[in-house]
């Protein structure tokens, strides 16, 4: 009896193996997928960050309308103001000038702000840029070497495989490895060591 246990002593460390190899294969898409997150992410910023300034030119271009549309009110009551009879007629248009005025300032201010903002835009499309590169590196790198160890797992479970048929065929008292896979079924181990 004592070869056969030394057998199932190595067939249980055959099938440990052979599951840390199943299990990193078994783990290998959700880092994958991880990975794919990752990316995704980076994508998604750089994508908000050019709709950002895709919006932003959009009101720019509504901002740069209304001002001209006021610069020529401006000019009209300027051309009206000459045409003037009264000084009740002249003072309406001057206020109404004044008035253009002040629009025509609040248009040019809020030009002001949204090209500030196409700065920062400009500067967070940079940084999504470079952070979507950097993810696209390390994801190649990683998924690469998830690869590469899932070709190396896939190899330990095929030896494991050979090992445990040579380990099964060797053994004297064939009712010894049903006992051995009913225990390892229930319990995951089927052979301990006790020391002490």
């Amino acid at each position: 009896m004592l070869p056969d246990l030394e057998r199932l002593i190595q067939l249980q460390d055959i099938e440990s193996r052979a599951a840390v190899a199943s299990k990193a294969i078994a783990e290998a898409p959700g880092r994958i997928a991880a990975l794919d997150a990752l990316l995704q992410a980076a994508t998604a910023a750089l994508a908000a960050a050019k709709q950002a300034l895709a919006t932003n030119q959009t009101t720019r271009r509504s901002i740069d309308n209304d001002l001209i549309a006021a610069q020529q009110r401006q000019n009209k009551y300027k051309e009206q103001i000459m045409a003037v009879k009264t000084n009740e007629q002249l003072h309406a248009m001057q206020h109404q000038i004044k008035a253009v005025d002040d629009e025509i300032g609040q248009h040019e201010e809020r030009v002001l702000v949204s090209m500030m903002e196409v700065d920062e835009i400009n500067a967070t499309i940079k940084k999504a840029e470079a952070a979507l590169k950097a993810a696209q590196a390390k994801v190649a790198a990683e998924r690469s070497a998830i690869e590469t160890d899932v070709k190396h797992q896939h190899t330990v479970v095929a030896e494991c495989n050979a090992a445990r048929e040579k380990t099964v065929a060797a053994l004297e008292n064939k009712g010894v490895i049903d006992t051995f896979q009913r225990i390892a079924k229930v319990r995951g181990t089927a052979v301990a060591r006790a020391e002490g």
